[in-house]
C-alpha cells in the first residue's frame, strides 16, 4: 500500500458481476466518501456501490 493510499483509507467501490469490484475513489474521511457515494447513486442509479475502510497490508495481522 502506497503512502498516498494510507492517507486515504476510505474507499468507494463499484460492485460488478462475478464478485469483481473497481475502486472508484479514495477519501481521507468517511463523510467525504458518503457524499461522493450519494452523487454516484444519483448519476448511476442501477449501479451498486459500497464504502469500505481499507486497512491495507498490516504486518501485525499477517500470518507467515
Amino acid at each position: 500500500m502506497t503512502y498516498s493510499e494510507r492517507l486515504h483509507p476510505w474507499v468507494v467501490m463499484r460492485l460488478l458481476p462475478q464478485m469483481q469490484r473497481v475502486v472508484v475513489a479514495r477519501f481521507r474521511n468517511r463523510s467525504d466518501a458518503e457524499g461522493h457515494l450519494w452523487a454516484l447513486k444519483r448519476l448511476m442509479p442501477d449501479a451498486q456501490f459500497v464504502i469500505v475502510f481499507d486497512v491495507g497490508d498490516n504486518p501485525i495481522n499477517r500470518r507467515e
